[in-house]
């Protein structure tokens, strides 16, 4: 549980992190949660229908592959036309099968994160489904806002293919709350040439990580000794009574 609250927060705060020396601490979220799809798929008039292939990704505002979310091809794979030219079969954390033999309700989940297992940060996505079943395939085009409120789906581009289509993100609190937590604690000197103080009340523990998630220590000391280490940025893992927060600490 302690590895996995670890993991979400520096998923959720590494992104928010500024690394210019001159910039204050920003305090913007990249906000977690769950995008959930469901959609009930329909044949496309191809030669082998009923059996289809399948495949639901993610992109950002620009069109560069974020993630698949779910990809049901095998030996037909390549006639996924749109899917394969994005994201070069990438099926990191997807939900994968072979061909489907049956039209049914199928649900698809994305937890904001991209191919590196990175929360993306806040803003307009575009939900893509494709289904082929022999010959051309067809495809839907949706948008998300993916931020600190509840969104639904906005048709782009519809498809006979997919029906009964709901999309929607609910944001979680983890981020928000961490990030109200973390203003009331201060990291100084900040940059620091070699030694940093965290203050607050009730800090049972820091942890400090680099940007790729690495932790370097764990101390009870407030006074955080950074003159071993080369320059950069890194994260403070604050565990106080009143929850757990990130910081940023510039070693210059």
């Amino acid at each position: 549980m302690k590895k996995l609250l670890t993991t979400t927060l520096f998923l959720a705060f590494v992104f928010i992190l500024n690394a210019q020396n001159s910039a204050p601490e920003t305090t913007d979220a990249n906000t977690t949660g769950t995008l959930t799809i469901k959609a009930t798929t329909v044949a496309a008039g191809g030669g082998y229908q009923p059996s289809h292939i399948l495949a639901i990704w993610v992109q950002d505002s620009s069109g560069a592959f974020v993630k698949t979310l779910m990809a049901y091809a095998a030996t037909r794979i390549s006639e996924l036309t749109s899917w394969v030219a994005k994201s070069a079969k990438n099926k990191v954390d997807a939900t994968t099968g072979a061909t489907l033999n049956s039209h049914a309700s199928r649900t698809a989940t994305w937890n904001g994160t991209n191919v590196s297992k990175v929360v993306v940060a806040d803003g307009t996505y575009t939900i893509k489904m494709e289904l082929a079943d022999g010959g051309s395939s067809k495809v839907a085009t949706y948008t998300i806002v993916k931020g600190t409120t509840t969104a639904n789906g906005t048709l782009v581009t519809s498809s006979s293919c997919f029906t009964n289509v709901t999309i929607q993100w609910v944001p979680t609190n983890t981020a928000l709350n961490s990030i109200t937590l973390a203003k009331q604690y201060n990291v100084y000197p900040n940059p620091t040439l070699s030694t940093a103080y965290i203050s607050g009340f009730d800090i049972k523990e820091i942890e400090l990580i680099t940007l790729n998630g690495k932790s370097i220590f764990v101390t009870q000391n407030q006074k955080i000794d950074l003159s071993g280490l080369p320059k950069g940025i890194y994260l403070a893992k604050i565990t106080s009574e009143a929850g757990t927060f990130m910081k940023k600490i510039e070693k210059l």
